[in-house]
């Protein structure tokens, strides 16, 4: 079994920066992709960027190319969303998810998910 916990949400103001975090524990862990999702309140879990286990593949959004960034700590099981410029359309309850195959942008793709840490960016 696989647990994810994020960590780092709370509330800033537009234009701020926020990073979350994602610690992996568990079994035994070989090569995965760990993804980012967002569901702003009332819509649907969307998609925000995922990272190969050797972090040399990523993927974004449109909506959060170019100001989000993924990185990970193998050693610390570990993966971070770095949240900068950050817009009121942000807001949302941010998940990590954990994938045994190559990263993908489909939620359905993904084998755990954390419990979610609200984001809540204000005008």
């Amino acid at each position: 079994q696989v647990q994810l916990v994020e960590s780092g949400g709370g509330l800033v103001q537009a234009g701020d920066s926020l990073r979350l975090s994602c610690a992996a524990s568990g079994r035994y862990f070989s090569s995965y992709s760990m993804g980012w999702f967002r569901q702003p309140a009332g819509k649907e879990r969307e998609f925000v960027g995922a990272t190969s286990w050797s972090g040399g593949s990523t993927s974004y959004s449109d909506s959060v190319k170019g100001r989000f960034t993924i990185s990970r700590d193998n050693a610390k099981n570990t993966v971070y969303l770095q949240m900068n410029s950050l817009k009121p359309v942000d807001t949302a309850v941010y998940y990590c998810a954990l994938r045994w195959r190559a990263l993908s942008a489909r939620a359905d793709d993904y084998n755990y998910w954390g419990q979610g840490t609200q984001v809540t960016v204000s005008p």
